[in-house]
C-alpha cells in the first residue's frame, strides 16, 4: 500500500469505523482496523462478530491491505495537521506521513481477520436526517442492563406505510413512527436491533438517504444492515420473539384526567436545578393546577428545593395532580420532544404519563410518544 488521502477523509473513515471496536476483544485482531486500498479508494473495516462497519473514501495510489491497532490509529489521525496524509506499508509496519509529522505503527496479520458479513437484501429507503432523529429519540428508553438483552434493543417494525421504533427499560417507553419508501408494498417485518448500534449510526447521519437491508430467518439469528454515503453497517439482531405488547401501556385518550402544555426548555432547566438536592433514587415532584406548575425535591440532611414555573409557560387542563418522576428520565423525555412546547397527559399520580410534542393548538402531535412511569411518594 502506498496512497495519499485528504486528512478529513481519513479521519472520517477511522473515527466511524472505530465506533465498532469492542472494549474487550475476544481475539487480539478484533482490536484492529483493516485498511484496504484498490488504487482508487481506501476502505476501513471493523468487526466484533455482532456489528460490522465498512466506510470508503476516494484515495489514489498503490493497492494493498493492512491491519493496525484501531484505537491508536484513531487517536493519531485526529491529532494530525490539516494536510494530505500518505499511508505506506513497509514490511510489518504502516507509516503515516502528514506534513512534518511521521508515525510508524506495527501491523497485525491480515489473514487472521474475520470476513465481514455481506449486506442483507435491501427492503427500502428512508431520509437520513429523519431516520437519525427517530433513532435518537427511541434509543433513550432502551435498557442498559446486559442481563436483560431484549430490553437493550430497539424494536424496528417495517410496514408498507411507515417504520415504527419501540424501546423500553421497564420504567419508560418510546414509540416513534416515520415515513419511508419500502421496496415492496406488502412488507411486514420486525427486527430487534441493539440500541447502541443504532445510536452510533445516528451520530454519523446528516443528509441523503439510508437504505435499510434485512434478513430475519430465525429469532436472534437475523441480520440488519444500513447503507448510506459510502458506509455500510450490519448488526446481528437480538431475539425479539417474546417482545412484550408494550403499546398497551399507553393510556387511552378517554382515561386522561390532566393535560398540561408547557414550554419545554424552562421546565428542563427548573427540573435540573431542583434535582441538585435529590439523591440518585429520589424523585422530583411536579404539582400541576390552574395556577401553573411547582417543582420540588428533597435530599439528604433535610436539603430541599422548590421552584415555581412562570405561569405564562404552562397551561393545565383537568384535575390538579402532584406526581413524582425520576428527574433524569423526565429530562430525557422532555429533551426528546422536538417542538418548543411539550404536552403531558396524565391519569392521576400513580399511572404512566405520556410526553409528546404539543402542536400549535396545544394538542399532542402524532409520531412520537414517551411514556414515563411515576414514582410513588408519600408527603
Amino acid at each position: 500500500m502506498n496512497l495519499t488521502i485528504p486528512r478529513a477523509d481519513l479521519v472520517d473513515i477511522v473515527t466511524q469505523v472505530a465506533r465498532t471496536l469492542p472494549n474487550k476483544p475476544s481475539v487480539p485482531v478484533l482490536a484492529g482496523i483493516k485498511l484496504s486500498a484498490d488504487g482508487t479508494a481506501l476502505t476501513g473495516e471493523a468487526y466484533d462478530y455482532d456489528t460490522s462497519t465498512r466506510v470508503q473514501a476516494t484515495a489514489s495510489g498503490e493497492p494493498g491491505t493492512v491491519l493496525v491497532s484501531g484505537r491508536l490509529l484513531a487517536e493519531i489521525v485526529k491529532a494530525l495537521p490539516g494536510k494530505p496524509v500518505t499511508l505506506t506499508t513497509t514490511g510489518a509496519h504502516l507509516q503515516l506521513v502528514c506534513g512534518a509529522a511521521r508515525f510508524t505503527l506495527p501491523t497485525m496479520p491480515v489473514e487472521d481477520y474475520p470476513t465481514l458479513p455481506s449486506l442483507p437484501q435491501p427492503v427500502g429507503d428512508v431520509d437520513a436526517a429523519v431516520f437519525a432523529q427517530a433513532i435518537t429519540q427511541a434509543a433513550v428508553s432502551a435498557g442498559r442492563d446486559d442481563t436483560l438483552p431484549m430490553m437493550t434493543g430497539v424494536r424496528v417494525e417495517l410496514r408498507p406505510d411507515h417504520i415504527a421504533f419501540l424501546s423500553t427499560d421497564r420504567y419508560r417507553l418510546t414509540e416513534r413512527i416515520i415515513d419511508w419508501k419500502p421496496g415492496r408494498s406488502d412488507i411486514d417485518a420486525d427486527a430487534l436491533v441493539p440500541a447502541r448500534t443504532l445510536a452510533d449510526l445516528a451520530k454519523t447521519l446528516t443528509a441523503g438517504t439510508v437504505t435499510v437491508a434485512l434478513t430475519a430467518d430465525r429469532p436472534g439469528e437475523g441480520l440488519i444492515g444500513f447503507d448510506t454515503a459510502g458506509r455500510q453497517i450490519t448488526s446481528r439482531l437480538l431475539d425479539g420473539a417474546n417482545y412484550p405488547p408494550v403499546r398497551s401501556l399507553f393510556p387511552k385518550p378517554e382515561d386522561v384526567t390532566t393535560r398540561v402544555t408547557v414550554d419545554r426548555a424552562p421546565l428542563i432547566e427548573v427540573v435540573k436545578r431542583v434535582a441538585l438536592v435529590a439523591e440518585r433514587t429520589t424523585p422530583v415532584l411536579l404539582t400541576f393546577n390552574e395556577d401553573g406548575c411547582v417543582v420540588e425535591a428533597g435530599g439528604t440532611e433535610e436539603a430541599r428545593a422548590a421552584e415555581t414555573l412562570d405561569p405564562a409557560a404552562v397551561t393545565c387542563d383537568g384535575d390538579p395532580v402532584t406526581i413524582g418522576f425520576n428527574p433524569a428520565y423526565l429530562v430525557d423525555g422532555l429533551t426528546a420532544v422536538t417542538g418548543a412546547r411539550a404536552h403531558i397527559a396524565m391519569v392521576g399520580a400513580y399511572k404512566p404519563a405520556v410526553i409528546t410534542t404539543a402542536d400549535q393548538d396545544g394538542n399532542p402531535a402524532d409520531g412520537h410518544r414517551y411514556l414515563l412511569m411515576p414514582i410513588r411518594v408519600s408527603r
